[in-house]
């Protein structure tokens, strides 16, 4: 049980990085908030970005899930 576990947590791990580095980035660091961030206020991600960032919150809380059934498995 524990090596299966063990298994799905290294699988989320991988699949939660890779979800996170194929987003796009938010703004444009300092000169984006200054100059022209604004933008990014009033729309709304569509397609891809708004898919990526459901997937990764649900491989997010999957994470903290398994990672709290490891520690009290292991113990």
């Amino acid at each position: 049980m524990r090596l299966a576990l063990i298994i799905v947590y290294i699988i989320v791990c991988l699949s939660l990085i890779a979800t996170v580095l194929l987003q796009s980035g938010k703004s444009a660091g300092l000169s984006g908030s200054i100059a022209g961030g604004g933008q990014a206020l009033f729309g709304k991600k569509k397609g891809l970005d708004d898919l990526l960032g459901r997937i990764s919150t649900v491989l997010a809380i999957a994470f903290m899930i398994l990672a709290t059934i490891l520690t009290i498995v292991s113990s």
